[in-house]
């Protein structure tokens, strides 16, 4: 009688583990006309600044996207990091693609930056999808709450 329910409570940790790619966190940063995302290295002074550039939006000049992925095993077909962005200028998403190499870690952060072309198409972010996609099948995803 144990064993069923034992198998039930872990069952949903074995599909958890047979999972090869995860996209971990994406952070949006708003970029100065320098190009900075933040006046410090501190955590807390790159969340002021950032909520400074949010109140003044006549300082951005550009959008720098911070993806952490992971992806466990190697393949010999290339990976391409997908970002899907709504924004205050347009209603259809704007599509960037990247490709992506996993090396020696598992765990990977990429930055997708925004020149002010793309950055100039999108305006101001109002939600985003992140894939991780491999020889046109999709590994991973994540959206924000708004996609």
């Amino acid at each position: 009688m144990i064993r069923p329910l034992l198998v039930a409570a872990l069952l949903p940790l074995l599909s958890a583990a047979a999972t090869e790619a995860r996209v971990v966190k994406v952070l949006p940063h708003r970029l100065d006309s320098q190009g900075r995302h933040a006046l410090s290295p501190s955590l807390y002074e790159r969340d002021a600044y950032q909520a400074e550039l949010r109140a003044h939006p006549d300082r951005i000049r550009g959008l720098r996207i911070d993806v952490l992925w992971s992806l466990k095993e190697r393949t010999s077909v290339p990976c391409v990091l997908r970002l899907e962005l709504r924004g205050s200028k347009g209603a259809d998403p704007v599509v960037i693609e990247r490709p992506v190499s996993r090396g020696f870690l598992r765990r990977r952060w990429t930055k997708v930056l925004l020149d002010p072309a793309e950055f100039e198409k999108v305006g101001d972010v109002s939600a985003w999808r992140v894939s991780l996609r491999s020889g046109g099948e999709e590994l991973a995803s994540t959206a924000s709450f708004l996609w």
